[in-house]
């Protein structure tokens, strides 16, 4: 199996998946069946890494002032504990602490890509948390310890943002043109995934021109780390849209 990240935009994706959707579809259709799906998300965010232990985790919500017809979705994918147990055994293999969760759900970093993805919500998934707190290297270290998990038909799913300032929110416009920071901030991060400069990943506030702009706080971009750190082999990057004029919608795919 592989890992993927994706910029999971605004939670409207789930009723507007515009071409993110289209190409979410494609990739999932693309990849092997996995056992199970391990989701890391933006929207769950805790000083310690955390994994979920639910049997049937709810469709969290965590949104307010969108249609009602998002309200309405629902995700009811069974849970994976028997996989949030053994994410916790690789992480304490690696001296990396980690907490368990009863019940936490599925936030809308996990459930509305998946909903694009895996829409029969039959294959059994879990979250594991980030640490906005700690460093890229930190996540990626994370990550890092997870890459076992390939050989079990795990997939590992990323869920964040390539570009993330809502300060700059400007329009309702869904194909508002993107401002000056956001194409290039994306493509300079992808310079970087391609040909794993992971240093200077790491360290993208200060080397690149639009990393303060593009992310002034850093949970959107946390899962990356993770997921680099998680990926063997290549990444393909996938460019399907930008919405807003804020978010770019870029997703990477490592395949060996």
């Amino acid at each position: 199996m592989t890992t993927l990240f994706v910029s999971h935009g605004a939670p409207t994706l789930a009723i507007e998946p515009g071409n993110t959707g289209e190409v979410l579809a494609e990739v999932a259709a693309a990849l092997p069946r996995p056992d199970a799906i391990l989701v890391v998300s933006a929207h769950w965010d805790t000083r310690v890494p955390t994994v979920s232990l639910a049997n049937q985790p709810e469709t969290i919500h965590d949104f307010a002032g969108f249609p009602p017809a998002l309200y309405a979705k629902q995700y009811p994918a069974p849970g994976a504990p028997a996989l949030a147990q053994q994410v916790a055994a690789l992480l304490q293999a690696q001296d990396i602490a980690v907490q368990a969760h009863p019940q936490r759900g599925l936030d809308h970093g996990a459930w509305v890509p998946l909903m694009l993805m895996y829409p029969e919500a039959d294959i059994p998934v879990t979250q594991l948390s980030i640490q906005s707190r700690s460093t890229p290297a930190e996540q990626f270290a994370l990550g890092r310890a997870l890459q076992g998990l390939h050989e079990q038909n795990v997939l590992i799913l990323a869920s964040g943002a390539i570009t993330h300032n809502l300060s700059d929110f400007f329009t309702a416009d869904r194909n508002a043109a993107p401002l000056p920071y956001v194409l290039p901030f994306a493509d300079w991060m992808a310079e970087r995934i391609q040909t794993q400069q992971w240093q200077h990943m790491f360290n993208y506030r200060a080397q690149c021109p639009q990393g303060m702009q593009a992310h002034p706080s850093e949970d959107h971009l946390m899962p990356l780390f993770v997921a680099a750190g998680s990926a063997i082999g290549e990444a393909i990057r996938f460019t399907p849209e930008n919405t807003y004029g804020i978010l770019a919608m870029d997703a990477y795919l490592w395949r060996t």
